[in-house]
């Protein structure tokens, strides 16, 4: 997008005072909100209105943001042969990472055996805890994969935009933007005009991610004075299991892909530290999108496969959280005995693969996901849903970096292919020769 372009400050420019750096900020917001949580916790659980408060300014501006850049990267390429491919292409490479992903829960899950031991008795869990999440896993699986498509389509396009529900925009932002290309210089008004509402959707993201510090004060300080230090410890191997089952993710597998793309994948995790630092403390993806979309750009990724993959990504591709769709079901098997066969965890991943593309954008989306899921598998006791839901938010924020790496990644590979990835230019970015600046736009 030209008129999101990324200004390129002189060499010799002197780098900003560090108090100023979003980064730091974000990490100073983190251990004041420990501390706080730690020595106030009842005032600490009042802050989280500011979590609240920024999520809901993020959620606010995410679904016109999308819309705008699916349908600019589609229109904008002008040979709608190549926005088809391009689609087939990422389609088929999510595809593949999330059935990688799901496998690679369950294989940790049966050699490490995290919910072994736990002998959880069904009859003691808390029914009530579930009952909001079961209720909208049944709304979202309603009539099977059938439901599922149906649902893709919007009742109006208003509708979609009004609720949020990111796959529903998604669907119409590409007829429309379809439409546009096929209209031809009838359309370039229209194009236009999106573009410039983009610009300043974008601008305005920018305005709403300066607050992100006092948004992960809230958050954190929450996590910490309601669930204390010590209330991991009944899952804490679940929890440090997803953990290193992501980072194994991100740099082996993840890694190994970006390689093949001619790129490191180190340097690239350094080049979003910022980016991946709120995502991490918020445990929410979409406070990002702007920057994320832009530096990708600015590292050389034509602006035409970033507008079409990176929101797309956002429905069809999570990895981490697919890792995390296998791993809690065979957790929650394993804490309360309930034996699986090879037809069981084919069922698992079978199911998963179709009920991991609706997670975005659905309240609550890990949880109710998952009951979906367990309510598919009729061995596994539905209820032992409650075991996850204290740790929620701890593995949440692993799942968001986990995501939001794997669509990067996504976008940079699939651009590569393409031939609309200036390699050279990836390089010197990604080795700190071209300084980037978010703040010029």
């Amino acid at each position: 997008m030209t008129t999101t372009a990324i200004a390129t400050p002189p060499a010799t420019s002197h780098a900003a005072p560090l108090y100023k750096s979003l980064f730091v900020q974000v990490l100073a917001a983190l251990v004041l909100g420990i501390v706080i949580g730690m020595a106030a916790p009842g005032f600490a659980v009042g802050l989280k209105i500011l979590s609240d408060g920024f999520l809901k300014l993020i959620s606010m501006i995410v679904a016109p943001i999308v819309f705008c850049v699916v349908v600019h990267g589609i229109a904008g390429a002008g040979d709608l042969k190549k926005v088809g491919r391009v689609g087939v292409k990422a389609l088929i490479y999510f595809e593949v990472m999330t059935t990688i992903a799901l496998v690679l829960g369950i294989v940790l899950a049966y050699v490490f055996g995290p919910g072994h031991g736990m002998n959880i008795d069904i009859s003691t869990l808390d029914a009530k805890a579930i009952t909001t999440a079961s209720d909208n896993a049944q709304k979202l699986k309603g009539g099977g994969l059938g439901s599922f498509i149906l649902n893709i389509i919007p009742t109006t396009s208003f509708d979609a935009l009004a609720r949020n529900d990111v796959l529903q925009v998604l669907f119409f932002a590409v007829i429309f933007g379809v439409s546009l290309a096929l209209v031809g210089e009838k359309g370039d008004k229209v194009t236009a005009m999106i573009d410039a509402v983009a610009a300043v959707l974008f601008k305005a993201m920018g305005l709403i991610v300066r607050l992100a510090p006092l948004g992960v004060l809230g958050a954190v300080a929450y996590t910490v004075g309601r669930y204390g230090v010590g209330s991991l410890k009944q899952l804490l191997s679940l929890v440090a299991l997803f953990y290193v089952a992501v980072a194994f993710f991100v740099l082996v597998i993840l890694g190994a892909v970006m390689r093949m793309a001619g790129l490191n994948i180190f340097k690239f995790l350094a080049y979003l530290r910022e980016e991946l630092t709120i995502v991490l403390a918020t445990a929410s993806s979409d406070a990002v999108l702007p920057q994320i979309m832009r530096k990708l750009e600015r590292m050389g990724a034509k602006d035409s496969v970033v507008g079409l993959v990176v929101p797309t990504g956002y429905s069809f591709n999570l990895d981490a959280f697919s890792i995390y769709l296998t791993l809690a079901v065979v957790f929650i098997a394993q804490a309360t005995n309930t034996p699986l066969s090879f037809g069981d965890l084919l069922l698992v991943l079978g199911i998963s693969l179709v009920t991991s593309k609706g997670a975005h954008g659905v309240p609550g989306s890990a949880i109710v996901i998952l009951a979906a899921t367990l309510n598919a598998v009729p061995t596994i006791p539905a209820i032992g849903l409650v075991l996850v839901l204290s740790v929620d938010w701890f593995v949440g924020m692993a799942r968001a970096v986990g995501n939001l790496i794997g669509n990067c990644v996504a976008t940079v590979v699939i651009a590569a292919w393409e031939k609309d990835l200036d390699l050279d230019r990836a390089h010197r970015v990604l080795d700190g020769e071209e300084m980037v600046d978010l703040t010029a736009t």
